[in-house]
């Protein structure tokens, strides 16, 4: 397994600089970098700050993910699904989030763990414009087009 070396400069002295949780984690975890406790409300976005920067290599991007027991006990997801930093990217991490359970709050405390984050590769690519693709069995076929879909039951009010 390569091992890559990633470096960080932390902006805040109580910013923390991430460590793996487990032998086999893929990821690591970010920490809110906050002056004061942050109370989100469902439907709010907010930046949350991490306090660092980091020199990625080129040839990988850092993927930023939610958290499982954030997402699955309080609805506490990133907006943008995954986040992308790029590896030309030398500002400050921050964690685009939001609360989705309907009515609720969540408090996150300075040093909590808000996210994970893994190394990904890239690709340079070259964008070709072509008269025509090759055929496969799916062809345009989308949304659905593959069966095994759920159905959905029809309620009603």
């Amino acid at each position: 397994m390569q091992t890559l070396k990633l470096q960080w400069k932390k902006l805040s002295p109580s910013a923390q600089i991430p460590a793996l949780q487990t032998g086999g984690a893929a990821c690591f975890d970010l920490v809110a970098c906050l002056a004061e406790p942050l109370t989100l409300a469902a439907g709010d976005v907010h930046l949350i700050p991490t306090g660092l920067a980091v020199a990625i290599p080129e040839g990988y991007e850092m993927q930023v993910r939610a958290r499982s027991g954030l997402a699955a006990k309080h609805g506490f997801t990133l907006v943008n699904g995954i986040g992308t930093i790029d590896s030309d990217y030398r500002g400050e991490i921050k964690v685009i989030s939001t609360l989705l359970k309907t009515g609720a709050t969540l408090t996150i405390q300075p040093g909590d763990r808000i996210a994970q984050a893994c190394l990904a590769p890239t690709y340079k690519v070259e964008h070709l414009e072509v008269e025509s693709l090759d055929e496969t069995a799916r062809g345009a076929g989308g949304f659905g087009s593959t069966g095994g879909s759920a159905t959905l039951a029809q309620g009603g009010n």
